[in-house]
């Protein structure tokens, strides 16, 4: 296989180079994303625990730092941080003021929708570039085939011979594009699957985090 490529002619070459390009990336964002998200869905879990076992904004709040690689914890950042701005303009606010025509439990919600929107790029991110691997690394892959193929029956042309022994080593040149366009394509295929569906997962349990926040911010609104 590599006395073919040596031999493959520039073009089938640089689309080689292409591919590998695309493949020594796709496998570096796929090992990275794995690290990436397997901490945020561990450090999720734990900080589910914590929260619901502390059941107090303050206490929760002063536990944070064990918890930095999750997005709930981040969300709840946010939502608490927002909540003891809110908390100290308090009696400052003239009436009539734009905080407190929209309530508390509204301000808290945008704050959180944001930080979940902020979340949901950071553990989406380079995910894009496995999708544009997956999707066009065949036919980078096909474009070096139909070239190579093209030099060889130009071959053919120049030599007036198209036995087996003059057709298959340029044909074999050539097929060699699409293989590696493949199996560059599959691992980002499938690394981009995968990881959306752990991405998807976190998105859903930040959105049942920011209700269930919500829900509490809620009640103590009513109860002062």
């Amino acid at each position: 296989m590599l006395d073919l490529v040596l031999n493959a002619g520039p073009v089938v070459k640089l689309v080689l180079l292409i591919l590998l390009y695309f493949s020594l990336v796709s496998w570096a964002i796929i090992f990275y994303k794995a690290s990436i998200i397997q901490k945020a869905i561990k450090s999720s879990d734990r900080f589910l625990d914590f929260f619901w076992t502390k059941k107090r904004f303050d206490l929760v709040g002063q536990g944070l730092k064990e918890f930095s690689n999750s997005p709930i914890a981040n969300l709840f950042r946010e939502g608490y941080h927002e909540m003891l701005q809110l908390q100290k303009k308090g009696d400052d606010d003239e009436p009539g003021d734009f905080s407190e025509q929209m309530g508390m439990t509204e301000i808290v919600g945008r704050a959180l929708r944001r930080a979940t929107t902020q979340e949901t790029h950071r553990l989406e991110k380079y995910l894009t570039f496995l999708a544009t691997t997956g999707s066009t690394a065949p036919f980078i892959g096909l474009f070096g085939t139909v070239w190579g193929i093209m030099d060889a029956f130009h071959g053919i042309g120049q030599t007036g011979s198209a036995s087996l022994a003059v057709v298959a080593p340029g044909i074999s040149e050539a097929l060699i594009a699409t293989a590696i366009g493949l199996a560059a394509a599959i691992p980002a295929v499938m690394g981009y699957n995968h990881f959306l569906n752990k991405v998807n997962v976190l998105i859903g349990e930040m959105d049942n985090f920011s209700q269930e926040f919500l829900n509490i911010v809620e009640r103590m609104e009513r109860s002062n």
